[in-house]
């Protein structure tokens, strides 16, 4: 069953509760409890330790496993009563505002939040009073989260103009979300009914996003490990090789690669596959006059005249 980001916020939040009750818990026994899988579990305890009273090292919560059983080292020193600076009170006090203007959240959670944001006002006395002075305005992904997770909750179609860079157009389509999901952009995996297939959509591409009244029905489909990025090349996809010099390196930090080899002038000559070569035309046009296409040759050629036709629209724009 896919979850969502606020679902996951709660059964973290749980979790933190049922740690400090139960030192040494057993990683199976703690699954089984929240109904998780395994992997699932030692996902979120990558992420708790990230997570604290404050960013200083002794206000983070200190808990880690050894595959079997799961300890958590200071639960007495993040228990103390958190005492907020006056910076610390408007800041969150201002991000809660902000948080219920967002559409699309559950009428549940902004009441919850509206709820809480009066309590912290009321303790933060005159050191929160500057947060009224101050407001967020959250930019358009903002709101595509939000109505990306009421449609994962309450089980909804959704409908998307989605711009495609590989194909440098708009589409429109609709689609059955599964799960929303982080890794460097935040993206949403969903079945499209247009391609009638399992698709990955970037968030800050959705020109635009309406909630539809028909139900999601994806099909039953396996969630993919993501621990080893988000593009995970197979074996039968086409091989493309590009040459570049020192100051395209970068190209073998981004993109999964099977080899890149030093060349005499310390560039690379990376070896790479992927299930769309043309997609890799915006990078050669990227990269310019520090790398090329080599191989295959169709490709090296549809590079090198994108190259040109661009070149020529910008003389005759000047």
């Amino acid at each position: 069953m896919a979850t969502n980001a606020i679902d996951q916020t709660r059964r973290m939040l749980s979790l933190v509760t049922y740690l400090r009750e139960r030192p040494g818990a057993h990683v199976q026994d703690v699954a089984r409890a929240f109904g998780i899988t395994e992997d699932d579990l030692i996902s979120d305890l990558d992420v708790l330790p990230m997570c604290g009273t404050s960013f200083r090292g002794g206000d983070l919560l200190d808990i880690d496993t050894d595959g079997d059983r799961i300890w958590w080292h200071n639960p007495d020193d993040v228990a103390e009563p958190l005492r907020l600076a006056a910076d610390e009170a408007t800041a969150l006090l201002v991000a809660a505002r902000a948080v219920a203007t967002l559409p699309g959240l559950r009428e549940s959670d902004r009441d919850a939040l509206v709820r809480a944001t009066a309590k912290l006002e009321t303790a933060a006395g005159e050191s929160g009073a500057a947060s009224s002075r101050l407001s967020v305005t959250f930019e358009a992904e903002g709101g595509v989260f939000a109505d990306v997770d009421r449609a994962i909750s309450e089980r909804r179609r959704l409908w998307l103009r989605y711009y495609s860079p590989a194909r440098d157009e708009l589409t429109e389509r609709e689609v059955d979300p599964i799960r929303l999901f982080a890794v460097g952009h935040t993206y949403m995996e969903g079945w499209c009914r247009l391609s009638e297939a399992r698709r990955t959509f970037r968030l800050d591409r959705v020109a635009e996003i309406r909630l539809l009244d028909a139900p999601a029905a994806p099909p039953e489909l396996e969630l993919r490990d993501l621990s080893a990025g988000l593009v995970q090349p197979a074996a039968e996809d086409p091989e493309v090789v590009i040459e570049v010099g020192t100051g395209g390196r970068w190209v073998a930090e981004y993109y999964p690669h099977d080899s890149a080899e030093e060349l005499p002038d310390g560039g690379l000559r990376i070896t790479l596959r992927t299930p769309d070569p043309a997609s890799l035309r915006r990078l050669a046009l990227r990269l310019g006059g520090d790398g090329r296409i080599v191989t295959p040759p169709e490709l090296a050629d549809s590079a090198r005249a994108a190259a040109r036709e661009a070149l020529g629209a910008y003389e005759d724009a000047v």
